[in-house]
């Protein structure tokens, strides 16, 4: 029996349901309005591959909170669909109704059921293997891209913030916001202890950091204006780059940060993750290995890799770029886009290719105690 590394605390791709959790707190008088969208809303997500069920719930407490839940086959087609252009023009309609929401997502490790009541044909599915051990740290990073010919401001302004208060609450930190540029596509990976969602908004009522936002404003290919809610929400839910693979380790003096953008073929981001996530996992609990940690970020075909390297970059290519090991250079040629890797057959082809994904390395802050 394959044990599971205990190094790897996040992983979209174990083949587990998903039950996907969401809060909400509705406005006063909204709740009708509220009915009528989630109704249009709901038979439209059955269509949707790797949907199981969901339920409507109201709280027996407070008529104004509301509970939605759903289940999926596995995490990769909800995060596929919650991170579409289809999921922001159809979730629309239930802003205006909504105080204040929160997503959660799970995957399903133990299930109990009365054998009597549970229908012939109902989705078994599978179960997490086991337990996963975490860190204590929730992993996100946000894309968006600048004008052409703006990235040189962009990165100066990006570069010359200051922190803002790494404390959110009694149990809420900042660890760490790492930013990088590759052309005009800009990452900003953040690690934080405690509550997301809370660290997400105590960082975007900073001054510090709305006056960086307001600045690059005009820089951006993607309109928004940060006063309205409805463009800020549309916004950083098209910019949200999901973490799908997490492998953690302790990290000595002189490890250095790196990310990887790679130049996926159209319609092979998922695949790269998948692989990319195996690469890590085979190398997890090699002591030898100079991979410290590995954050793999996707979306669509938007794949980053942060990697933490107690050696330089280029000493090994195939490590850094995961495609180290039998056969993994073929498969890494199919996932690519060739017009711009080339065949990926010489050692100087791979030094290019690891060049060419290398980001440039903005900013870097942690805590203080991080």
């Amino acid at each position: 029996m394959t044990t599971l590394s205990e190094r790897i605390s996040q992983s979209a791709f174990d083949g587990s349901r998903l039950r996907v959790v969401l809060l909400l707190e509705l406005h006063d008088g909204a709740q009708q309005r509220f009915l009528e969208a989630y109704e249009h809303l709901r038979n439209q997500v059955a269509s949707v591959p790797g949907h199981i069920t969901d339920q409507l719930c109201q709280s027996i407490e407070n008529p104004s909170q509301w509970l939605i839940t759903s289940e999926w086959e596995s995490a990769p087609p909800f995060l596929a669909w919650v991170n579409s252009e289809e999921h922001v023009k159809m979730v629309q309609p239930l802003h205006s109704c909504v105080r204040d929401t929160r997503s959660l997502r799970f995957s399903v490790l133990r299930e109990t059921s009365n054998a009597a009541t549970v229908a012939p044909d109902a989705p078994k599915g599978r179960l997490q293997a086991r337990p996963r051990v975490g860190d204590g740290v929730v992993r996100h990073a946000l894309t968006f891209t600048v004008k052409p010919g703006s990235e040189e401001k962009v990165a100066e302004i990006l570069a010359g913030y200051s922190s803002p208060e790494a404390r959110v609450d009694e149990v809420t930190r900042l660890r760490r916001t790492t930013l990088f540029m590759h052309g005009n596509r800009v990452v900003r990976a953040v690690e934080v202890q405690g509550d997301l969602v809370a660290a997400l908004r105590h960082i975007s009522r900073q001054p510090e950091v709305r006056a960086v936002e307001e600045a690059i404003n005009p820089y951006l290919e993607q309109d928004r204006d940060l006063s309205d809610p409805n463009s800020a929400r549309v916004f950083f839910t098209r910019a949200a780059l999901p973490a799908v693979h997490h492998v953690h380790g302790a990290a000595p003096e002189g490890v250095r940060r790196h990310a990887l953008l790679y130049p996926v073929r159209e319609g092979c981001g998922l695949a790269l993750a998948r692989m990319l996530a195996r690469q890590d996992e085979l190398t997890a609990d090699d002591p030898s290995c100079p991979v410290v940690g590995s954050t793999i970020f996707q979306r669509d075909d938007i794949v980053v890799r942060l990697i933490d390297l107690k050696i330089p970059l280029d000493t090994d290519p195939l490590l850094a770029l995961g495609a180290r090991g039998p056969r993994k250079t073929a498969v890494l040629r199919r996932l690519l886009d060739t017009e711009v890797t080339g065949g990926l057959s010489t050692d100087r082809e791979l030094a290019s290719l690891l060049a060419r994904s290398d980001m440039t390395l903005i900013t870097d802050r942690r805590a203080a105690d991080a």
